[in-house]
């Protein structure tokens, strides 16, 4: 079962899966763990968010959809 390197005092949800090279065209190559535990196929579609302080973050685009309808429904329900 693919589960990358546990990350000391983090539990076992944070993981690091290596290091990805960025090549001449910007792309990098997600590591075969990651993808095969998240589920990443080719053609999927991934969101890249970033702040100069914290890096880049990758993330599937649902999921914000997901945190925004939270976001929305709470508003709603305490208005």
């Amino acid at each position: 079962m693919p589960g990358g390197k546990h990350i000391l005092g983090k539990g076992k949800s944070k993981r690091v899966f290596g290091t990805a090279r960025v090549g001449d065209r910007g792309q990098i190559v997600i590591p075969k763990e990651a993808r095969e535990l998240f589920g990443i196929q080719p053609g999927d579609t991934l969101l890249i968010l970033g702040d100069r302080e914290t890096g880049l973050v990758i993330s599937r685009p649902e999921l914000l959809n997901d945190l925004a309808e939270q976001l929305l429904n709470q508003i709603k329900n305490e208005g």
